[in-house]
């Protein structure tokens, strides 16, 4: 009797081991840091050309020390729900390992107990969807132990849109035209030379 009482307490404890080896639940972090951005409301961000001036801090409503463990701060650009709907690589896990709601990195810094900012240009390989932005605090071990956001707790509120540019640069249409215009002016011109030439030859 006392080895099944031994033997269940063990599975229970590798049940447990388990359970933390697949990371941090994101409903476990506390929201202790205060993260915004700029923000124009009703503007569409164009990817690899607008920027955004993100700046994060800790809330000063939290009692002295409740950064203590904090080591460094990485901020991520994060899929809104109405950008997540029918779409599981973007899904929201409460397990933070399995997580694929904050897929693109903004900035990592160490930890400062006074607010940071950084600008940020939204990447090219960013796609069209609604996002916001989320910063973590990170301990020694690079472990998520706090967060904050530029939304609220539904992420309804102060998103971001973005339109992802695709297709060639301005520059390069413009190149490609310039260059096919050359070409048929040289060859008109090549025919023309010739021509004269086949007449010139021609009337001696």
């Amino acid at each position: 009797m006392a080895s099944t009482g031994i033997l269940l307490a063990s599975l229970l404890l590798l049940s447990c081991l388990a359970e933390t080896s697949h990371g941090v639940l994101f409903s476990s972090l506390k929201q202790t840091l205060i993260v915004t951005a700029s923000h124009k409301e009703g503007q569409v961000y164009k990817t690899g050309i607008d920027k955004l001036t993100v700046s994060w801090g800790l809330n000063q409503s939290f009692p002295a020390g409740s950064d203590s463990t904090y080591k460094t701060i990485k901020v991520k650009f994060c899929y809104a729900p109405v950008s997540q709907v029918d779409r599981g690589w973007r899904k929201t896990v409460d397990s933070l390992s399995k997580d694929k709601t904050c897929q693109f990195n903004v900035v990592a810094r160490p930890y400062s107990s006074s607010n940071q900012s950084f600008e940020w240009t939204i990447e090219r390989d960013v796609p069209s969807a609604t996002y916001f932005l989320r910063a973590y605090a990170y301990d020694a071990a690079d472990v998520e132990v706090a967060y904050g956001q530029t939304t609220d707790a539904q992420k309804e509120t102060n998103l971001f849109v973005v339109q992802a540019i695709t297709g060639r640069h301005a520059s390069l249409d413009i190149a490609s035209v310039c260059f096919s215009v050359f070409s048929v002016l040289s060859l008109a011109g090549f025919f023309i030379a010739e021509k004269r030439k086949a007449k010139s030859s021609h009337e001696k």
